[in-house]
């Protein structure tokens, strides 16, 4: 029997396919294809510097394994193989410590990610990985609408794409994968890229299916400009679903804290028509602080300005307004304190940040504020909500 070791794997159920772990890797160990990102096991040295930065947590999974998984086979897969039974005898204290060496490692590379996220107790199963490059969905753009105001800085795009009579099941706060043609500089083909889905699981309206996306065009952004310029009739390719814990709760009972900043907003207009549509007069809060520089550069900022109070609570916060001083997310959390340090106590809340990256320091300390002013200790709550399913970044 060959002597066992430990094996890092990325489990593509969770991973959203941002690129982030390949990226953070100083000695390119993880590598991608057209389905999965996966770990070289010749190369990984468990360095643990992809651990903390990743936002979903696919990247925290290992096995003890006799025979490394290649990544022939780590690209086949739609979910993680368990961790198979090995044989005892000589080698049964070898895993025993392997896997306490795990252990520690993950102990102390989770410092800085605060926990494997979870999904939801109550959220539905979703399906992910159902297309992949070399088998995309087609979907046609039936809409393509500017939502910030054409003098606005930033040139903000709802996109509607269509399916057709293929399945593409969407759950809101997943996320799917835009193949843009061509190729760049070095000849290979652009890399998939991820948005968030902005519309409600049964489409932009019920029964219909299609679904939306919250579009920002980038100067030299290769995907963004292509889905920018889509007109109406145009056909793509589709990669996904992708995500499996950024879910909303189906318990009508949960109260939801959302905070964002510009297209982060795309799975918080999900989760918020998902409420309206499905449960109208659910008993959980609904809590939305969402971040831009000004007014005419926040999306659907005219479709909010309709949504009953009674159904979500909005607090937008403005940076750059001339003449005002400027107000972050953070800052509006804090002056909500009271209702914030409430619901942060309460075991049904649920808490998801989607938007800048650097938005996060911010609100973790505005949260500790809030709690210290209520005799909480947000220290203790942050991991007992991630454990729980209750807390989830997704940030870029």
């Amino acid at each position: 029997m060959n002597a066992p070791l430990k094996q890092h794997l990325i489990d593509p159920e969770i991973c959203i396919r941002c690129n982030t772990c390949e990226e953070t890797c100083p000695i390119d160990a993880v590598t991608h294809d057209d389905n999965n990102y996966v770990v070289d096991a010749t190369i990984c040295n468990y360095c643990m510097d992809c651990i903390a930065p990743c936002p979903t947590g696919a990247i925290d999974n290992w096995r003890v394994v006799t025979q490394p998984y290649s990544l022939d086979d780590q690209y086949s897969w739609s979910d993680l193989p368990v961790q198979a039974e090995l044989e005892d005898g000589d080698s049964g204290v070898a895993i025993e410590a392997l896997e306490d060496e795990i252990g520690a490692l993950l102990e102390e590379a989770r410092k800085g990610l605060g926990g494997k996220a979870v999904a939801p107790s109550s959220a539905s199963k979703p399906t992910v990985n159902l297309y992949n490059r070399g088998k995309p969905a087609k979907a046609t753009v039936t809409g393509n609408f500017r939502l910030t105001a054409e003098g606005a800085e930033s040139d903000i795009r709802h996109i509607i794409l269509d399916f057709g009579d293929q399945p593409f099941p969407a759950l809101e706060g997943q996320s799917i994968g835009i193949v843009v043609p061509g190729e760049g500089p070095d000849g290979k083909a652009h890399a998939v890229r991820l948005y968030s889905v902005a519309s409600s699981r049964d489409g932009e309206k019920p029964n219909a299916n299609n679904l939306s996306l919250t579009v920002k065009r980038e100067p030299n952004g290769i995907a963004s400009n292509y889905l920018c310029d889509l007109p109406r009739g145009a056909k793509i390719d589709v990669t996904g679903p992708f995500g499996a814990t950024f879910l909303l709760p189906n318990d009508p009972a949960a109260n939801i804290i959302m905070i964002c900043t510009g297209t982060g907003s795309a799975p918080f207009r999900a989760f918020t028509e998902r409420r309206r549509r499905a449960m109208p007069g659910a008993p959980g809060r609904m809590l939305l602080f969402f971040g831009a520089r000004r007014p005419e550069e926040l999306p659907y900022f005219g479709p909010l300005q309709k949504v009953p109070d009674k159904l979500l609570g909005k607090f937008f916060c403005y940076s750059r307004v001339p003449g005002e001083p400027r107000v972050y997310v953070q800052d509006r959390i804090r002056n909500e304190r009271a209702q914030i340090a409430k619901l942060l106590g309460d075991p049904q809340t649920h808490v998801y940040i989607c938007g800048l990256k650097g938005m996060e320091s911010g609100v973790d300390e505005a949260f500790a504020d809030a709690c210290r002013h209520a005799s909480l200790d947000w220290q203790a709550i942050k991991p007992a909500m991630r454990e729980s399913g209750r807390y989830h970044v997704e940030t870029y």
